[in-house]
């Protein structure tokens, strides 16, 4: 019997997409959980920021970012897989394509300095946080004119990554500065070493990875950023001696996978009650950036921690103090 030709492309097309979805599988989000029992976990990270999630030459990926991912990992798999570890697979999540790698399945999870907020959540679920850090700045440590604090900057160059919120944060106090902007921090960093410019801002986790890397070990140092005077940024209040800003990490995965947010956390509260948390931080980090965190949290009134409280999340929707006034 002869067939119909609209027939026949018909059915051939809908096996070619057949074959097509089978071969790049599903673009549905995936669960952590059963990932880890099918033996095969996609971890997202940064490929390029030492200290936090660096892929090295070997192949092998270093930085706290990556030891928080394997610890949780370990974790689940020993308390809810009969101990049988699955294998990891390092995906690059580059900061802009974190939410669209989640919902396309193409990772379970993602620890990428990845800062939980109100816009964000509304995309994906957040086990954590794992990490609380601040906006600081990174300067040479041989400048002939030290950097120490925020008035400091008045008429030198300052760097960041282009369009960033923490170099627009020292732009609206400080107009006199300079604000020479690049695509990376890496160049950024490059540019201070060789004194193009004479300060970097960014989270002072991302910092002190520099600071710490081998290349500039001893050349750099870490300087609290905190407002100088009481201002009024973007019609909200700050108060003199706070800091720029509080950005809090978190483990970023599918709002379709809640059963794996409540055993993240579970892995993340044992990991810093063991003291294996601290322990990869100075690890990562270094002793002296994690020692002035811990005596900076320490001190009495401070409106600094370091150590989180994982899983609350009250602080996405809190509100912020408006400006006096209706100050701008």
């Amino acid at each position: 019997m002869r067939m119909n030709p609209t027939l026949i492309c018909a059915a051939a097309i809908l096996a070619l997409v057949a074959a097509l979805t089978s071969a790049c599988g599903s673009t549905q989000p995936r669960s952590l959980m059963e990932s880890i029992r099918d033996g095969s976990v996609i971890l997202g990270t940064k490929f390029d920021q030492p200290g936090m999630g660096q892929r090295e030459p070997d192949k092998d990926f270093t930085g706290f970012d990556t030891d928080v991912s394997r610890y949780v990992i370990r974790y689940l798999a020993d308390h809810y897989n009969g101990g049988k570890q699955p294998k990891l697979h390092w995906k690059e999540t580059p900061s802009a394509q974190r939410e669209t790698l989640i919902d396309n399945g193409e990772v379970d999870m993602i620890a990428a300095t990845y800062s939980i907020n109100a816009a964000r959540s509304k995309k994906v679920s957040f086990a954590g946080p794992y990490l609380v850090t601040y906006q600081g700045l990174l300067v040479s440590a041989t400048d002939k004119h030290p950097i120490n604090g925020l008035d400091d900057l008045n008429g030198r160059k300052l760097c960041s990554v282009a369009g960033s919120t923490p170099a627009q944060n020292v732009k609206s106090q400080l107009p006199h500065v300079q604000l020479q902007e690049f695509d990376t921090y890496s160049l950024c960093v490059d540019a201070l070493a060789d004194g193009t410019v004479a300060a970097l801002t960014t989270d002072e986790t991302i910092l002190a990875g520099y600071s710490e890397f081998r290349q500039y070990k001893g050349k750099l140092r870490l300087v609290d950023l905190t407002y100088s005077k009481n201002a009024c940024v973007n019609k909200v209040f700050k108060k003199a001696g706070s800091p720029f800003s509080t950005e809090r990490y978190g483990i970023g995965m599918s709002k379709k996978d809640p059963d794996s947010i409540a055993k993240v956390n579970e892995a993340l509260n044992t990991m810093i009650s063991s003291g294996q948390w601290e322990a990869d931080l100075r690890k990562s980090l270094g002793n002296t950036a994690v020692d002035s965190w811990i005596a900076r949290a320490n001190a009495p009134g401070s409106s600094y921690k370091l150590f989180p409280t994982v899983g609350d999340l009250s602080f996405v929707n809190s509100k912020s103090t408006p400006c006096p006034g209706g100050a701008s």
